[in-house]
């Protein structure tokens, strides 16, 4: 029997608590201020608005879902309490204690995970298969976009009071949903170099954060990178295409397949179809990294996706908005 302590039951903390509830051998524990989740006590979910109380169950893991302005000081709350951390993403809005907390988890020995899902999609899984395995020779250039509607995220909520929307929280398309793109080009391409970027909020967004960003990233391996991020726009849309020497490699959520422009045979040629949604493919997802985290913890195993990765990847987010503050670009 493994013990789960969930901090936070809000949008990614009811995701991952219903995955959990399907789990064998588990015990779940909620950190909540929320006092309405009776349901889930007939289920077997410990409840509690007191960290204290929490902590007296001896929870083996933690699941940091919380605003992402109070990642850090929960993470290192449970971390020195010797909590194997699974924080969502990102790691936080600022590098403020990272160092702190990173000590912690080097001492311990502690097993971290950040929870960037689109790791665990099939197709992105695929794309990372193609690139290692030089389907499309030298890689030159990647173009990543995301769009989406903010108001349509969190349909059971006001937008205006969700994190996303405000910058006080640590939201903005930057550090929220869009993140997820950084992180698996960080993943596909490695460390970053420079970039350079233009945000703000431009849309009739009732927002404080910014609600769109475009950068170029300049990857150390001289790959570049072209970045669109919004969540203005219906419908949702994602998509990446990767050029090379060889060839290109486009995937787009509408159809969810991952193709191959063939330059020799001078057509496209599908190399990965899912049969079924980006959504239903993003849903199991979630479920994937969760196994994931666990089986590592049990095996005391790096992830895939550990606290290092996390700083970098936020690294290049909060360059990002630093390099749109000051017009300039920023070395990172």
């Amino acid at each position: 029997m493994i013990k789960i302590l969930v901090v936070g039951y809000g949008s990614i903390g009811r995701i991952h608590v219903d995955n959990f509830l399907e789990f064998k051998d588990v015990q779940i524990i909620v950190y909540t201020k929320r006092n309405d989740l009776q349901a889930l006590k007939k289920k077997g979910v410990k409840i509690s608005n007191s960290l204290t109380e929490c902590l007296k169950e001896k929870p083996d893991v933690g699941i940091i879902a919380n605003q992402t302005s109070l990642h850090i000081p929960i993470a290192i709350k449970l971390a020195k309490e010797g909590l194997d951390l699974f924080l969502e993403k990102p790691v936080s809005n600022s590098l403020k204690d990272i160092e702190k907390l990173r000590a912690i988890v080097k001492k311990k020995k502690l097993i971290t995970q950040i929870g960037c899902n689109l790791r665990f999609h099939s197709c992105m899984k695929k794309i990372k298969s193609l690139i290692e395995q030089q389907k499309i020779g030298k890689i030159i250039s990647v173009q990543v976009h995301n769009s989406s509607y903010l108001p349509d995220s969190h349909l059971w909520e006001d937008y205006r009071k969700s994190y996303a929307a405000r910058k006080d929280l640590g939201g903005g398309v930057i550090l929220t949903n869009a993140i997820h793109e950084i992180d698996y080009m960080y993943w596909f391409f490695k460390e970053v170099e420079n970039v350079i970027s233009i945000s703000g909020k431009f849309s009739d967004l009732e927002v404080t954060a910014e609600d769109y960003v475009s950068s170029l990233l300049k990857f150390k391996n001289k790959i570049i990178g072209e970045l669109h991020l919004d969540y203005f726009q219906r419908p949702n849309f994602r998509s990446c295409k990767i050029r090379g020497t060889k060839g290109e490699i486009y995937w787009n959520s509408d159809n969810n397949c991952v193709n191959i422009y063939n330059m020799k045979k001078k057509k496209w040629e599908t190399k990965f179809d899912t049969g079924f949604s980006h959504n239903l493919d993003t849903y199991s997802s979630y479920v994937e990294e969760l196994k994931h985290f666990l089986k590592c913890v049990k095996n005391r195993k790096e992830t895939v996706n550990d606290l290092e990765q996390g700083v970098a990847t936020l690294k290049i987010a909060l360059a990002m908005k630093k390099a749109s503050k000051l017009m300039k670009c920023i070395k990172i």
